[in-house]
């Protein structure tokens, strides 16, 4: 189908996932970590207790992604969306009127599940559904809203801090969200129950089969997949959150920093299309080996970077895996799996996605305490991508055989 003529019929679905990702933004780290000086200057925290507060909340949110994402496979985004809006705007309420340490974890909690876990998982599981021979074009166009999220969101809000207060700022947060409400209900007034899709329109995985969250957690392909899916969101997580330490110890302005960002999301942009065009066409267990070696690249040169051209170079790099990892796991998981089943199993990899989130703020954190610098964390973590990369090698090529096998 010729991409005009695609937008056209479909553009509802793809404007309601491109929603549902960009409002995921307010429970995003590159969102969230804006504030982080705030807070911790606020609450009077370290970057190792700010960085554990932050890891608290969001592994209990991957926790419970377990049990909230399978209900994706239940109910109609239609009436999950709006419920999903309405609760991430409670909780940027929460972040701009808590007064007490104490409640910071549950704040970040309720951040984190309804913004980067439900609202992602509802937009994703739906264009994987909803799609099966255009889904990498679903899924390209859907994740868009990631990209403008990233792009006008984080310098916004901190050119606005200059003039505004920040706890002001997470109210304005709370209205977004509660302004995409109505909209998300106005797109979707005709979709389908994933009941019904599920059992008339679904795409099989390996061996011409459903698989169950059950049959997934049996089969080996899932753990050898754990370090790849933990990687991105842990360090690229880490590396967001603790921004304006970075630009502290590379002696620039966090607003200098944080105006390449846009430049980063163009990048990211181009690499989520260029993917989406290219798994349609060869099938994303052959580009899935692939897409975390540019994360390799990446870190290094953050670990020496002196200057801005050093920074692009690496932001460059950082940009390739982000974008690519916005819809080749997605495709990769129901190529495999198949559809029926998809939410549940999302919801499953999303949950370790949570936690790799949560693991590497808390650690960088620590680490950055006990004197470990993030330069030379960096360098590490540039090694942890080389392994991950050459484990998912040796788990895919089984699964890329029997899936090639099976679509010939």
């Amino acid at each position: 189908m010729r991409a005009p003529v695609f937008l056209i019929q479909n553009a509802p679905f793809l404007a309601a996932g491109a929603l549902l990702t960009f409002m995921s933004s307010f429970g995003q780290t590159f969102f969230i970590s804006v504030f982080g000086a705030e807070i911790r200057g606020s609450f009077g925290l370290s970057h190792g207790a700010w960085g554990g507060i932050y890891t608290l909340g969001t592994a209990a949110s991957a926790i419970v992604m377990v049990w909230a994402g399978s209900l994706t496979d239940i109910y109609r985004v239609r009436l999950l969306g709006p419920a999903v809006l309405v609760a991430l705007a409670a909780a940027c309420l929460a972040m701009a009127l808590n007064p007490f340490v104490a409640l910071l974890p549950v704040v970040i909690f309720a951040l984190r599940l309804f913004g980067q876990g439900m609202s992602s998982q509802l937009a994703l599981v739906a264009m994987a559904r909803w799609f099966a021979a255009s889904r990498g074009k679903a899924l390209s166009i859907a994740t868009l809203g990631f990209a403008v999220g990233e792009a006008i969101l984080p310098v916004t809000f901190v050119a606005l801090m200059v003039v505004v207060d920040w706890h002001l700022l997470w109210i304005v947060a709370a209205a977004i969200c509660l302004a995409g409400v109505p909209v998300i209900g106005r797109l979707l007034a005709q979709e389908r129950t994933p009941q019904t899709l599920a059992q008339t329109d679904s795409s099989t995985g390996m061996g011409g089969r459903q698989w169950s969250r059950r049959d997934v957690l049996r089969d080996p392909l899932l753990w050898v997949m754990v370090p790849a899916i933990l990687g991105p969101p842990a360090f690229n997580t880490a590396f967001f959150f603790h921004q304006a330490h970075f630009a502290e110890i590379k002696d620039w302005r966090h607003v200098d920093l944080v105006a390449f960002f846009p430049l980063y999301t163009g990048i990211a942009v181009g690499a989520m299309l260029l993917s989406g065009w290219a798994l349609d066409r060869v099938g994303a267990t052959r580009l899935m080996v692939y897409a975390q070696l540019p994360m390799v690249a990446a870190f290094v040169i953050f670990a020496v970077a002196a200057g801005p051209a050093a920074m692009l170079t690496g932001l460059f790099f950082l940009a390739l895996t982000t974008g690519a990892n916005a819809t080749l796991p997605n495709a990769f998981w129901a190529e495999v799996y198949g559809t029926a089943h998809i939410g549940a199993i999302k919801a499953m990899v999303a949950a370790v996605m949570v936690l790799g989130s949560a693991i590497g703020p808390g650690v960088t954190g620590l680490l950055i305490d006990l004197g470990f610098g993030l330069e030379t964390q960096f360098l590490g973590i540039a090694v942890y991508f080389v392994g991950a990369t050459l484990l998912m090698w040796v788990g895919v090529q089984r699964v890329a055989r029997t899936v090639r096998a099976q679509a010939s």
